[in-house]
């Protein structure tokens, strides 16, 4: 039996699937329609300019930065460039320690060099690049590209990199740069300046390298590059170029600075030389020293702890944050309060038996027996603890205070470096904030007189001691101190000083800071300091001292061969040269040194022949007869005053 088909049936069908099909292509090119108008109109000027950066990217350019300079122009921190081997950790395909150990088949890499890598791994992010050598020869550099394909995620940079030529010496004036930290990019995210450290890894961490971040770092330039769908670059789009850092030209004489340093030799202390006219800092000297070349890369941690856990300290910045009392080098100043306030008058004088009593209080000279009959210009010479008992109880706290600040004692200089401390000029308003309780809030009359002496509460930095000295042999005008002399324009060279104006005058008589002057001129003829200056070239005026460490008790004497090194008193000594016309004023503490006379003065001495008479240690090694003579005359005459500081 035949079938037929339903022809209008099928060609319904037909139709209906043929309708629905176009529908749905129609719907589809609707959708393909409308998201090409949002694309291509709508959304045009925002993807427009997410194409453009995908085609170009902006590469920034580090800047050169500044160099450092001493005063003769002596290059005491310069830029080298030298290759790296760098290892990005979140590229890296296999664990890193075994990573490290195959790259070390290919270059040598040192146990140091690992932990020094490890340190800056655990300050930086995964993504960023940290060198794990430095330094490369040519022959390394060629070895590893040759298998480089090998090291996924390490490649080799050309980076520059700073370096100290004269090491330990003046390291704590330069400081130090290191790789830019967590920390530090957090500060830097938070001014305005932040764009100008894309590219950089290294900000200053310490020293002038820190203080003069901003002037040293320079301005970074762009390089605009097309790139390839593939990353590789095509052209040159533009070119804006770096600006290097501005120099630094300090007021340091660095050959000063080497003589005065080896002078020091073990010995640990500060030492602060000054130009007095102009404020500039000749000489800055903190002992024990350290090496800033080991913190450029990334300080490995033996070396830090080395540094951190020294009983010699030698990382702390003596002259800016060490405090000690003055001890006798405060003496001609409590003279001139004297003078200058009619406590006294030159020829007013004493009868020292070797004691001062206050109440039941009995404070002792350092000379048994005394030093007899004793006027203003002895008690410099001999440094006669009895008469300056006496005058600090006749003057008071308050008084000594005010006459003592405009000097810079207990006071921030404002030197152009970081973390200065005040130190402590004391006062009955200071110890009524400072202290809680009543009977620590008032202040006792025996409190008074060991300030005379440079004693009590009364702690200086070696910086403020250096300035006030300045100060007084410069007639009373006050120059702040300052390490950088010149700002220098790294491509126009165009120098800029920053050395101020007289920041104020003290109002002195003449005829009492020449008396102060001269008395301090018979120290090293006649007095505490005659054996170290005996046979001087030049005429110079200082003043020892001696610094308790611990208080000995009323009926012991002070023995410092029974005492352990760093209970030993320290060794102090204030000196300026030439007498008439002074050119250097200079402080000096030998912790733990004992009598001033006897290991600050001689110190102070070489340092004085270096500057005036270019004459280093040694250089007198065939003595002068009639020099010997003298010295030995001058060391007779100075045996009793010795005895007292």
């Amino acid at each position: 039996m035949t079938e037929f088909k339903d022809i209008e049936q099928e060609l319904r069908l037909f139709r209906r699937r043929l309708f629905a099909v176009s529908g749905l292509v129609l719907i589809c090119f609707g959708l393909l329609m409308a998201r090409f108008v949002w694309l291509q109109v709508i959304r045009y000027d925002a993807y427009a300019a997410k194409a453009e950066d995908n085609r170009i990217s902006v590469v920034p350019i580090a800047p050169n930065r500044g160099l450092i300079f001493d005063r003769n122009g002596v290059v005491l921190a310069r830029n080298y460039s030298a290759y790296t081997l760098e290892i990005t950790p979140s590229k890296i395909q296999i664990p890193l320690d075994e990573l490290i150990d195959q790259l070390g088949g290919v270059v040598e890499i040192q146990l140091k060099d690992r932990r020094r890598f490890k340190k800056l791994l655990e300050e930086s992010k995964q993504f960023e690049s940290l060198p794990v050598r430095t330094r490369l020869t040519d022959e390394e550099v060629a070895r590893f590209t040759a298998q480089r394909y090998r090291f996924p995620g390490v490649d080799i940079q050309a980076r520059l990199f700073r370096q100290y030529p004269f090491g330990k010496t003046a390291a704590h004036v330069i400081g130090y740069i290191g790789r830019i930290s967590q920390r530090d990019a957090d500060k830097i995210d938070d001014t305005d300046d932040a764009a100008n450290y894309n590219g950089t890894d290294y900000i200053g961490k310490a020293g002038l390298e820190k203080s003069y971040e901003n002037q040293l770092h320079g301005t970074t330039g762009y390089e605009e590059v097309e790139i390839s769908a593939g990353g590789r670059a095509v052209r040159t789009l533009s070119h804006t170029s770096s600006a290097p850092g501005k120099n630094l030209i300090l007021s340091i004489d660095i050959e000063l600075q080497k003589v005065i340093e080896e002078a020091f030799g073990d010995r640990k202390g500060a030492l602060i030389a000054i130009e007095p006219s102009t404020g500039d800092i000749l000489a800055y000297v903190s002992m024990p020293s350290f090496d800033p070349n080991l913190f450029v890369d990334g300080i490995d941690q033996q070396s830090w702890d080395e540094l951190n856990n020294s009983p010699d300290r030698p990382l702390v910045n003596r002259p800016l944050s060490g405090t000690y009392p003055p001890g006798s080098t405060y003496k001609p100043f409590m003279a001139l309060a004297a003078l200058e306030l009619g406590k006294r008058r030159p020829e007013d004088a004493i009868n020292d038996q070797g004691f001062f009593w206050l109440g039941n209080h009995k404070f002792r000279d350092d000379k048994p027996g005394g030093h007899g009959i004793v006027n203003m210009y002895k008690s410099i010479v001999v440094s006669c603890d009895t008469y300056y008992y006496q005058l600090a109880n006749d003057m008071g706290v308050d008084t000594i205070h005010d006459f003592m600040k405009p000097f810079g004692f207990g006071q921030l200089t404002g030197i152009d470096l970081e973390n200065e401390r005040r130190g402590l000029l004391p006062s009955t308003t200071w110890k009524r904030t400072s202290y809680s309780k009543p009977e620590q809030q008032k202040w006792y009359a025996g409190e008074t007189i060991s300030l005379g002496i440079g004693q009590g509460y009364n702690a200086f930095t070696p910086l403020q001691m250096a300035q006030a000295l300045s100060t007084l042999v410069n007639n009373g005008i006050v120059m702040k101190p300052h390490l950088v002399k010149i700002l220098e324009d790294g491509l126009t060279h165009q120098k800029t000083m920053t050395v101020p104006k007289e920041s104020y005058r003290i109002p002195l008589k003449q005829e009492n800071i020449d008396f102060i002057k001269n008395a301090m001129v018979g120290v090293t003829k006649e007095g505490t300091g005659a054996r170290a200056f005996a046979g001087a070239g030049y005429v110079a005026g200082g003043k020892s001292g001696t610094a308790q460490v611990v208080t000995i008790k009323q009926n012991e004497k002070y023995d410092s061969k029974k005492m352990a090194e760093h209970l030993r008193d320290h060794s102090l000594f204030t000196a300026f040269a030439p007498a008439d016309h002074p050119t250097i004023a200079l402080a000096i503490v030998v912790e733990n040194g004992g009598f001033g006379a006897a290991a600050a003065a001689p110190l102070a001495r070489k340092a004085l022949d270096y500057y005036l008479l270019k004459k280093r240690p040694g250089d007198d090694a065939k003595k002068d007869p009639k020099a010997e003579a003298a010295a030995e005359a001058a060391a007779s005459a100075a045996s009793s005053a010795d005895a007292s500081d």
